[in-house]
């Protein structure tokens, strides 16, 4: 299995201080963390798009790029890129700039995204949510597979034929489809035999068993080997367990309420964070052993081949998050991977 990390480089108030690191100090902050997953051995780092003030990238690519310079053999990922809302030529070449730069190791993360400011930003309208995504998905995955495209749709001017460049070392460049809570979308995934990233930040994770079945029987019935699958999931690794929930609960909590006011969800309260650190539970919080116990737990659910953890919801000081960075990369995943061997992962 691989594992990895993944972040929206949050600039939200510290609970404990009020105070809020500038936008340049949280993405030197990230480059760091992103250094010190690679040099742990980690598979993977992604880096998610928005365009709101608590976050601080909006432009994944960039960050990946000088990420690249500072790395030798983790993936690059964005997680997500907003396809809806972008040009799927214009993500491609990043991204293949990307892989150029990083040798070979860019993905793309593909969503409709969970926050729609950036589509009144860029001139696109929410009634057509979901067509723009599935249009720009059909361009983006067209612009991977030739090099001069023939191309129609409704929400961008055609092309006739030009060539796009440059072309990515990878071939194809990988693209991931990141899905919520919508089966519509595990089943496109899987028709059109891409791999899923299923996000998992609430409730029990058995009720999004269907959705990797979704995924796996659309992929058969249109004829594409099984592909890969990977859960996103919020989490914090401490050395105790109490630590874990002490230290992370307060940042987690102002940024989920926060979230939770503007979408009309109940305030979480001490007691749900608790219960969602559970097994069973959504949220991957605790120390190394029960983290490791969480993911192989998932595993035998889902089957998976990828698991990315979110160690940022909200701020939390640097050295904090670098430490459960440590954690994962030298006690979980060395403990994952020897509980799992390639049999295991087979679908």
């Amino acid at each position: 299995m691989e594992l990895g990390i993944y972040t929206f480089a949050e600039v939200t108030p510290d609970p404990a201080t009020g105070t809020t690191i500038s936008p340049a100090q949280r993405l030197r902050d990230l480059l760091e963390e992103i250094e010190l997953a690679d040099q742990l051995g980690l598979d993977v780092f992604g880096v998610g798009e928005h365009h709101r003030p608590d976050f601080a990238v909006s432009a994944p690519a960039v960050v990946l790029a000088a990420a690249a310079a500072r790395t030798r053999r983790i993936r690059l990922t964005s997680a997500v890129s907003v396809l809806s809302s972008d040009d799927p030529v214009r993500v491609f070449q990043d991204f293949a700039t990307l892989d150029l730069l990083s040798n070979g190791r860019a993905e793309i993360m593909a969503g409709r995204g969970s926050f729609v400011e950036s589509f009144p930003l860029f001139g696109y309208d929410l009634k057509d949510y979901d067509e723009l995504f599935a249009e720009k998905l059909d361009l983006l995955l067209a612009v991977r597979e030739h090099e001069h495209v023939r191309w129609r749709g409704r929400h961008r001017p055609p092309l006739d034929g030009q060539g796009v460049y440059p072309r990515p070392l990878q071939d194809p460049l990988p693209v991931w489809v990141a899905v919520g809570g919508s089966p519509r979308s595990a089943v496109r995934a899987g028709a059109l035999g891409l791999p899923m990233a299923l996000a998992i930040i609430g409730g029990m994770p058995e009720r999004f068993a269907p959705f990797a079945e979704l995924h796996r029987a659309a992929a058969r019935e249109a004829g594409h080997p099984i592909p890969a699958l990977g859960i996103n999931s919020h989490g914090y690794i401490a050395d105790t367990s109490r630590r874990a929930i002490d230290e992370s609960f307060p940042s987690v909590a102002s940024t989920m309420n926060k979230i939770g006011r503007e979408r009309g969800w109940p305030p979480m309260t001490r007691a749900d964070y608790e219960a969602s650190a559970h097994l069973r539970g959504a949220n991957f919080v605790g120390d190394p052993r029960q983290v490791v116990e969480k993911i192989l737990f998932q595993h035998e659910v889902f089957h998976h081949q990828r698991f990315l953890v979110q160690f940022t919801v909200g701020s939390l000081p640097h050295a904090q998050v670098m430490r459960s960075i440590e954690l994962f990369g030298d006690q979980v995943a060395p403990a994952v991977r020897r509980a799992l061997s390639p049999a295991d992962v087979a679908v």
